[in-house]
């Protein structure tokens, strides 16, 4: 697939831009288009899976404490926890820091005149809070916890037969199973997106190179008549198409960054409560991904496009 003849190739392709510019400069914003949306939807991938992390880090185990639990038996417990292989911290939440974070929580639903209800008392209990490694293996830590002897004795109802240790740790049980759901049907439809919109590109270089081979197929014939190799007649067809996907892969790449460079501080000012971020070396590596399939795909679309003039 590589041009026999460089040189040659390199000139003839450029003829054939000056002779036919608005074949390649259709096959171009086809090109530029099919990579652009293919970006877009790299970069739009990292976005979610960014503000996805973000909710996703968010997810956080609350085990609720008995009021006679000693502060060595919850330290014990704490440090337990603290040991397991996914437990990235584990932090203890008073019974009055509680009340406070329900009053702050309850700001706009009259939470002075609930809390003031309460007559001094605090029927909160004081409680665990564990933050893990990997927020997908809530559900299994949760159960881990459960069945803790030490916390099944320090537990907020331990003393209450009829209740479960399901009531004392607490996830946000069926909102996080279907917001892991959800998210993971979100990594894949990108994925398959990616891989739809480069075999789309694909087509349309082949398609466009596949005109041009058809306008100069008297011409090729001649070639071959006179006795011309392969590699010296696919060479100017290759280059050409290696050319067009460059130009527009390139292009792409500058639309990209002028677009993220406009939408980025808009969407950090207007959804400042969301995690919008998209490290450089994504972003590098996104374009330098870019430049590559553009060349693989003039490279190999033209390539497969002259199979069928070159058999003998």
């Amino acid at each position: 697939m590589v041009p026999s003849n460089f040189g040659y190739s390199l000139r003839e392709a450029g003829h054939h831009f000056r002779r036919n510019w608005t074949t390649v400069l259709g096959a171009i914003v086809t090109i530029f288009l099919s990579l652009f949306i293919i970006g877009l939807f790299v970069l739009g991938s990292v976005m979610i899976s960014s503000v996805v992390g973000g909710v996703e880090d968010s997810v956080t185990i609350q085990a609720y404490l008995s009021d006679d639990a000693t502060d060595s038996e919850v330290e014990a417990f704490q440090s337990k926890i603290e040991s397991w292989d996914n437990v990235e911290s584990v932090s203890y939440k008073s019974k009055d820091e509680a009340l406070e974070e329900y009053r702050d929580s309850m700001s706009n639903r009259n939470a002075s005149d609930a809390v003031a209800a309460l007559d001094g008392e605090n029927p909160l209990p004081a409680s665990l809070v564990i933050t893990l490694n990997d927020p997908q293996e809530v559900a299994a830590t949760a159960e881990k916890i459960m069945e803790d002897s030490t916390f099944l004795e320090i537990r907020d109802t331990a003393d209450d037969p009829a209740s479960s240790p399901a009531d004392d740790v607490v996830y946000g049980q069926g909102t996080v199973d279907r917001l892991f759901e959800v998210t993971n049907y979100i990594r894949i439809g990108a994925v398959a997106l990616v891989v739809m919109l480069t075999f789309v590109a694909f087509v349309f270089i082949n398609n466009t190179i596949r005109l041009a081979i058809t306008a100069r197929r008297r011409e090729i014939a001649i070639m071959r008549l006179v006795g011309a190799s392969n590699g010296f007649i696919r060479g100017p067809f290759v280059m050409e198409g290696v050319l067009e996907s460059l130009i527009a892969a390139l292009l792409a790449i500058a639309a990209l960054a002028g677009g993220m460079r406009v939408l980025m501080p808009m969407l950090r000012e207007n959804l400042s409560f969301l995690a919008f971020d998209i490290p450089n070396e994504v972003l590098l590596a996104t374009f330098g991904g870019l430049l590559l399939v553009g060349i693989l795909i003039g490279l190999f679309g033209s390539a497969i496009a002259m199979r069928r003039y070159l058999k003998v």
